[in-house]
Formats: structure tokens, sequence, C-alpha cells
């Protein structure tokens, strides 16, 4: 086992995205689309059904930024829990995903500030551990998945364990001498220790996964329009 080579394969994959520090700056900083938080519960809402989350979710958020927010149409987390789905389900058709987004913006319009700040507050106190037991975490339609993505998004440096994020990470740790977690909780807590021995925050390592799994993506001009939004 080599936390030498990791190290050295994680210089290696990340000098090839010199957009990733910006970008895990903004989630952390809770920067992303614009400082909207009510984009940020919308992203997560999306990407919780599991479509690709650049050639699926990034446009049509884009869009509901373009055409809902920009345009003062869709603006508060208030607003966004009382959203009629059915006059929205031409930006994104999933039900689901709009009662998912519904749902953790009416458990956030219960905490004192602006839009931005729940977001943070509710993130701040909310633990990986009691993560079924968090008023966000126990919605129906509300995984571990989306609830740690949040979680991200509302300043905490942690990591996510989708599919894509398991799969390139446990890829690394067996490639270095590691065994593969497959238990989500531990894997989570995988990635923080390996944050904490590499120098690599694990949102980075989170945001590293997905960049590197749509390589090709990342060098369309399409892809240069959004990069500073999300």
């Amino acid at each position: 086992m080599s936390l030498e080579l990791l190290r050295s394969r994680l210089d290696e994959l990340t000098s090839g995205f010199p957009e990733l520090e910006e970008l895990c700056d903004r989630c952390l900083s809770s920067r992303r689309w614009g400082g909207s938080a009510v984009l940020m519960v919308v992203d997560a809402a999306f990407t919780s059904i599991g479509l690709s989350y650049f050639r699926s979710v990034v446009p049509a958020v884009a869009r509901i930024k373009r055409e809902l927010v920009d345009r003062g149409v869709l603006t508060s987390l208030e607003e966004l829990a009382e959203v009629d789905v059915d006059s929205v389900r031409a930006f994104w058709r999933n039900g689901r995903s709009w009662e998912v987004a519904r749902g953790v913006a009416a458990k956030l319009v219960e905490l004192e500030g602006d839009d931005v700040s729940r977001l943070r507050r509710w993130a701040s106190s909310a633990t990986l551990e009691g993560w079924r037991e968090d008023p966000v975490g126990s919605l129906r339609g509300v995984g571990l998945v989306t609830y740690q993505y949040l979680r991200m998004m509302g300043g905490i440096d942690t990591s996510m364990p989708d599919r894509i994020v398991k799969r390139v990470i446990n890829g690394l740790l067996s490639e270095c001498g590691f065994g593969p977690v497959e238990d989500d909780v531990e894997f989570v807590r995988t990635v923080e220790r390996v944050s904490r021995a590499t120098g690599y925050r694990a949102v980075e390592l989170t945001w590293l996964t997905w960049l590197l799994h749509e390589t090709e993506l990342m060098r369309r001009p399409t892809y240069r329009e959004v990069v500073h939004m999300i």
C-alpha cells in the first residue's frame, strides 16, 4: 500500500483540470449558480435521479437560471417550496425531482436568514452519521448522495457516494494497494481520510471524478460557457 503513489496519481490527474480549484472554492463558499440557493437545491434534486450531470442536469439548471431565476419568476426558497410542479415540467419533466426540490426548500425556509445562509446553517449542523434522522435527509426521495451533495454546497468539505465517485476513487485506491470501500457511509469517511492524508480537499476529490468521467465533454465550447457558474 502506497500513500505516496496515491498522492502522485492525484497530482497527475488534477493537473489536467486547472478549473478544479475554482469549482471547489465556489462550491464550498455556496456561490454556485451565481449564489442562488434555489438553483443549488434544484441542481441537487435533479442530480438525485442518476442522469448524466453535465449532459442533462447542467443544461436544465442553466435554462431555469435564464428563464426563471434571472427573470425574477423563481427567486427564493419560499417560492420553490410552493412551486406548482406542472408549471415547471417544461424545464425538467421528472416530477419526483421537483418534489425533492420543494421538500428541501420547505425545510430550509424554517431556518433564519437569507437563502444562502439557511443552506449553510443547515449544512453546518447536519452530520454524516445522523443523516437519516435529519430534517432534510429524512425527506422522501433524499438519499445519502443528495444529502451529501447539499452539505458540500452548504460549505462542508466532504464527499458523496454516487456511482461515478465510488468507481473512480475505489479504482485509485485499488491501484495504490488499498482495498475498495463499498459501504456508502464508510466510503465518505474514507474519502475524508484520503483528503487529510494527501492534502486534497474531499470536495476536490469528488469533483475530480466527475471531470474525469466527462473528459471529452470538458473540451467542448458548451462546457466553457457554463464552467464559471457551476
